[in-house]
Order: C-alpha cells, then sequence, then structure tokens
C-alpha cells in the first residue's frame, strides 16, 4: 500500500522558518519516501506505507518538542499508480 501525507506545523512565522518548520523538513527528507514536496505553507510526502507512517510518527514528536502549537495532517491512500 502507498500513502500520501500533507502536513503543515504551526504557528507560523513569514520572516524566519521557526525550529518546528526546520525539524518537520529533516524528518521527511530523512525519511525513505519517493517524494517529497516542502513549501512554506504546506508539506507533501509519499511512500510505502511503513515509511510514511514512521516518518509521520517522527514528525509528531520532534515537532511538537521543536516548539510546534499545532500539526495538521491528512494521510490518503493511494490508487496503484497514482502519483
Amino acid at each position: 500500500m502507498r500513502l500520501r501525507v500533507e502536513f503543515t506545523t504551526e504557528p507560523f512565522d513569514l520572516d524566519e522558518a521557526p525550529a518546528h518548520a526546520v525539524v518537520a523538513r529533516e524528518v521527511i527528507e530523512a525519511a525513505e519516501l519517493d517524494a517529497v514536496d516542502v513549501g512554506p505553507f504546506g508539506n507533501t510526502a509519499e511512500g510505502r506505507a511503513d515509511a510514511v507512517l514512521a516518518a509521520v510518527d517522527g514528525l509528531l514528536r520532534r515537532t511538537l518538542d521543536a516548539g510546534a502549537t499545532r500539526v495538521s495532517l491528512q494521510v490518503n491512500v493511494l490508487e496503484e499508480g497514482q502519483r
């Protein structure tokens, strides 16, 4: 099974990336995922279910420890061949 996760961390800071946003990027980029798109207002990653779920676990734990007050995420199951 393949999954796609979309997430944001808050609070936002348009002048400088907050520590929790930097941590989120580090976690997602270090994970064994097939596709990662990191942006200022939202982030998307996809891959095998076990890799995505492990990344989400790390993302939640580390961003909250780094000062995130809210983490919004959505996880979708991808159809075969869907990207």
